[in-house]
C-alpha cells in the first residue's frame, strides 16, 4: 500500500487544513505589529512582513489549490476539504487579514510615526514648496521613463510582470488621431523607488516621505496632453510562481531552469489588487483581462504593496524606535583565538544562532582555502544570497587546487538566479558542481573538509539547521555542530558519494536521512516513547520545528499521547496536529514562538529512558522534507552540548509567557499572558549568549 492511500485511511476531524493554518501563523505576525511593546520601526517592519508573506502564499499556495480547480480535482485533503470549498475559506480569511492589516497601518502606526516625526504625506497635505519639487521630480526622474499605453486595437493590454506596480487610468475626450479608446495602463518601472524621501529644508519633519503613486497621480495628466483623467487607479497582479521542470523532457537542468525562470513574470494571474477608490467598472474590466473573480480582488487603502515599506526603518536612523543592537557571542573555546582546526579536535563545538556568531562557519572555510594541508571541500548549498563570503572561499580554494565539490541545488525556490550564477562562477575556477538528485531538492546542510595530518586523512564537518547564508544567520534561530567525529565524518561522506554519484543508499551509523530512514526513524522514536509509556515508565517527547503537516507522524504522536506519552510542540507555523482533544491528544501541548529572531532550528528529544536522544535537522515534520528532499537529522553526542540544545533550543522556549501562543484543538491560538516574572526565550537567549554577557 502507497503512503498516499494509508494517508487517505485517517479520520478527516484529525487534521487542520494546512492553508488556513499558514494564514493563522500570518495573525501572529500581524499581531506583532500591533503590539505596543514592539519598537515602532519593528512594528512597521512586521506589518511589511505580512504582506510579504501573503505574496509567497498566493504565489504557490493558492495558485497550487487553483491549478486543482483547474484540473478539475474534487478530491479532498487530510483535513476533508476541496479545493473549491478550500478556496473559498482562503479567500474570506485573507480578505479580513488585509482589513485588520490596513486598518492597523492607517489608525495605529502611521498615526505614530507621524509623532515620532516620520510622516508619509498625502497629496492633499503638500505645502507649495513640496508640490513644486514633486513636480520637479516627476518631470526629471520619473516622467522620461513612462509608457502609456492607450488600449485600442493597435495597443493590447501590455503584459504586466508579477507584483508589478501599473496604474490604470480612465479618460475621456480624443487623442491627436481622434481615439477614444476611455482607458490607458501605465506601468510603473521596476527601477523607480517607490517610496522617495523628501528633502528635510521643505518640511517640518526630520523624514517626510512620498509614495511614487503619488507622484504619479498627481501629475498623470501630464501622460495624456488635451485629455481629461476620469480615474487613476493603482493595481497590482499577483501571479503563479511555481516552477515546473518536466524529468523526463530535460537534459541539462540549468539551462531548463534558466527558460523556466522566464516565464515566473507571467504566470497564471491569482490575485488582483486595487485601490479601494477604483472604480467598479475599472475593477471589473482588470478582473475580466485577468481572468479571476470577484473572490480574487483584494481593495487596499492604501498602497498596493505594502512590502516597498520594508526599507523604510532601515533608512531612518532612529535608534530608540529600533531593537537595540547587539554583537553576537562565541563559545569559550573559540574566544582563546586558537586555531579553528585545533578547537574542533579537543572538542565539539556547537553554535546558537543569531545570539552566538556564524563567523568560526567562514572561518573554517577561509581556513580551508589557505591551509595546504586541507585537500578537499564538499559544501551543499540551498539559499546562501547574490553575495557570499562562503562562496568566494570556495572559488578561492578552487583556485588553489584543492578539489573542491558544490551540491547547489538549482530549485531553492525564489533563490534559483542566484545559485544558477554561483553554479557559473565556481565552475569558472575549476570547482565541481553537481545539482544533486533530480526531483530531490537537496535541503541538508553540510560542509566537510578533509585535511593530512599526524596518522593519516581527518574529516571536519559543520552540519546545521539553517542556509549556509551569513545574512540569514542574524536573524534566524539556528544551531550549527562543528565536528571531527570519524564516524559522523563517514556518515556525511556517505551522503555526499550519493549525492555526486550513483549507487545504493548505505546504513548510516549516526544521521537520520530523507527520503530513506528519517520519517521510519522519528516514528519508530516516538512508538518507543509510546512503549514505555505503556510499560509504567515515563515517555516524553519535545521538538521544534517550522511546520508540522506529515499525517503517518501526526497519527503516531496521537498514538503517543494515547499511551500516555508527555508531548511538548514548538511549531512556528502551519500545524495539522489539534492538540488536547479529549481521547485523542490530551497529552500534546502546541506552542509557536513569534519575536524579534525568525524561529528556525528543528529540534527532535525523545527521554528514550533516560537517554535523552538529541536531535538537530534541517527537516520539518512534512510530506515534502520526509519524502520529496535530501535532508539530514543528526545525534548531538556530547553531553555537554546536549545538555545546551535542551536548555537553549526547547526549555526556554517552553518557559516563554511573553511570545509564545498556545495552539486550541479547532487550529486557532490563543497568546500567552506573563504572570510574575516576564520570560521571553529570545530575550534571555541574547543575555546568555550575546557578547559582553
Amino acid at each position: 500500500m502507497n503512503r498516499l492511500s494509508r494517508h487517505q485511511q485517517f479520520p478527516t476531524d484529525h487534521f487542520i487544513n494546512r492553508e488556513l493554518s499558514l494564514l493563522q501563523f500570518q495573525r501572529r505576525v500581524l499581531a506583532q505589529a500591533a503590539d505596543r511593546n514592539v519598537p515602532l520601526l519593528e512594528r512597521l517592519r512586521f506589518l511589511c512582513i505580512v504582506s510579504s508573506n501573503l505574496d509567497e502564499f498566493f504565489e504557490i499556495r493558492v495558485s497550487g489549490i487553483k491549478e486543482q480547480i483547474r484540473l478539475g480535482s474534487r478530491s479532498a485533503g487530510n483535513d476533508g476539504l476541496k479545493p473549491i470549498e478550500l478556496l473559498d475559506r482562503v479567500s474570506l480569511e485573507v480578505h479580513t487579514l488585509i482589513a485588520e492589516q490596513y486598518e492597523l497601518l492607517n489608525e495605529d502606526i502611521l498615526p505614530a510615526l507621524e509623532a515620532e516625526g516620520i510622516a508619509f504625506l498625502r497629496r492633499s497635505l503638500w505645502s507649495d514648496a513640496q508640490r513644486a519639487w514633486v513636480r520637479d521630480y516627476f518631470m526629471r526622474e520619473v516622467m522620461p521613463v513612462l509608457t502609456p499605453i492607450g488600449l485600442d486595437q493597435a495597443h493590447p493590454f501590455p503584459r504586466v510582470l508579477n507584483k508589478s506596480l501599473n496604474f490604470a487610468v480612465e479618460l475621456d475626450g480624443l487623442d491627436a488621431f481622434g481615439r477614444d479608446s476611455g482607458a490607458a495602463i501605465v506601468q510603473a518601472p521596476r527601477a523607480l523607488p517607490r517610496v522617495i524621501r523628501l528633502p528635510a529644508e521643505i518640511c517640518e519633519r526630520e523624514y517626510s516621505f512620498v509614495f511614487l503613486s503619488s507622484i504619479l497621480h498627481a501629475h498623470v495628466g501630464e501622460l495624456f496632453s488635451g485629455m481629461h483623467v476620469l480615474g487613476c487607479y493603482q493595481f497590482r497582479v499577483t501571479r503563479n510562481s511555481d516552477l515546473f521542470v518536466d524529468e523526463e523532457e530535460v537534459k541539462d537542468l540549468r539551462a531548463s531552469l534558466k527558460g523556466e525562470l522566464q516565464h515566473r513574470h507571467f504566470g497564471d494571474a491569482v490575485r488582483l489588487e486595487v485601490a479601494d477608490n477604483c472604480s467598479e467598472d475599472m475593477a471589473n474590466f482588470l478582473l475580466q483581462h485577468f481572468r479571476l473573480s470577484q473572490k480574487d480582488l483584494y481593495r487596499t487603502p492604501g498602497i498596493v504593496n505594502l512590502v516597498r515599506l520594508m526599507q523604510v526603518p532601515d533608512w531612518v536612523v532612529r535608534p530608540d524606535l529600533n531593537y537595540p543592537p547587539f554583537l553576537p557571542g562565541l563559545p569559550k573555546t573559540l574566544e582563546k583565538r586558537v586555531e579553528i582546526f585545533d578547537a574542533i579536535r579537543r572538542q565539539d563545538i556547537l553554535l546558537h544562532h543569531p545570539f552566538q556568531s556564524f563567523s568560526p562557519v567562514i572561518d573554517l572555510l577561509r581556513a580551508a582555502a589557505d591551509d595546504p594541508q586541507v585537500l578537499a571541500i564538499k559544501m551543499t548549498v540551498y539559499r546562501t544570497g547574490t553575495d557570499s563570503v562562503l562562496m568566494e572561499h570556495l572559488a578561492r580554494a578552487a583556485q588553489k587546487g584543492k578539489e573542491v565539490t558544490v551540491v547547489l541545488e538549482l530549485m531553492a525556490r525564489f533563490d534559483e538566479e542566484a545559485n544558477i550564477s554561483w553554479a557559473n562562477k565556481l565552475e569558472d575556477v575549476g570547482a565541481h558542481v553537481v545539482y544533486g538528485v533530480f526531483g530531490y531538492k537537496t535541503h541538508a546542510k553540510l560542509l566537510m573538509l578533509v585535511r593530512r595530518e599526524e596518522g593519516g586523512l581527518r574529516r571536519y564537518v559543520h552540519m546545521g539547521t539553517g542556509n549556509y547564508h551569513p545574512r540569514t544567520t542574524r536573524f534566524y534561530t539556528d544551531f550549527g555542530l562543528l565536528t571531527c567525529d570519524e564516524d559522523v565524518g563517514q556518515d556525511v561522506a556517505e551522503v555526499f558519494k550519493q549525492l555526486t554519484g550513483l549507487g545504493q543508499a548505505s546504513t548510516l551509523k549516526h544521521l537520520w536521512q530523507a527520503p530513506f530512514s528519517l520519517q521510519p526513524n522519528v516514528v519508530a522514536a516516538i512508538n518507543r516513547e509510546a512503549e514505555i509509556a505503556r510499560t509504567g515508565g515515563r515517555g516524553q517527547i519535545m521538538a521544534k520545528m517550522n511546520a508540522l503537516l506529515e499525517p503517518e507522524t501526526i497519527e503516531a504522536l496521537y498514538a503517543a499521547s494515547q499511551a500516555g506519552v508527555e508531548i511538548e510542540l514548538i511549531v512556528r507555523g502551519p500545524c495539522a496536529l489539534r492538540p488536547g482533544v479529549p481521547g485523542l491528544s490530551e497529552n500534546i501541548r502546541v506552542r509557536s514562538v513569534i519575536g524579534r529572531f525568525l524561529e528556525h532550528h528543528r529540534i527532535f528529544y525523545f527521554r528514550a529512558n533516560g537517554e535523552d536522544n538529541v536531535y538537530l535537522s534541517s527537516a520539518d515534520w512534512m510530506d515534502r522534507n520526509f519524502f520529496g528532499r535530501i535532508e539530514i537529522a543528526f545525534p548531538v553526542l556530547d553531553q555537554r552540548l546536549k545538555r545546551r540544545v535542551i536548555k537553549e533550543g526547547l526549555r526556554a522556549y517552553l518557559g516563554d509567557n511573553c511570545q509564545a501562543w498556545e495552539m486550541l484543538e479547532d487550529g486557532r491560538y490563543r497568546r500567552k499572558s506573563p504572570r510574575g516574572v516576564h520570560r521571553s526565550a529570545q530575550t534571555i537567549l541574547l543575555a546568555e549568549l550575546a557578547a559582553g554577557r
